[in-house]
């Protein structure tokens, strides 16, 4: 299995509406490692790490997020795996 990881910046209408609480759910669901969090500026940020199919459903969950969430822009980079994404937080 090969292991990607993606690392994701989310701007819109997305603080407020349980993004992160519902990615976390989605990305344990899928089996996805990493971590996402508010940022002071508005958007989200979010790494995501596993399979590649489990992430790229991470990363096109992103584009639409929760029925509250007013996506504008995903801002995605690929980066190396780390290995060290065991489980899936939302961190402070």
């Amino acid at each position: 299995m090969e292991r990607v990881r993606a690392h994701v910046l989310i701007s819109g209408r997305v603080q407020g509406v349980s993004f992160r609480a519902y990615a976390r759910d989605r990305a344990r669901a899928v089996g996805v490692g990493g971590w996402i969090r508010n940022l002071s500026d508005g958007r989200v940020e979010a790494i995501f790490e596993g399979s590649r199919s489990a992430v790229q459903q991470m990363v096109s969950w992103c584009y639409s997020g929760p029925i509250l969430a007013t996506v504008e822009k995903v801002e995605l980079t690929w980066e190396q795996p780390t290995g060290k994404e065991g489980s899936f937080a939302i961190v402070w």
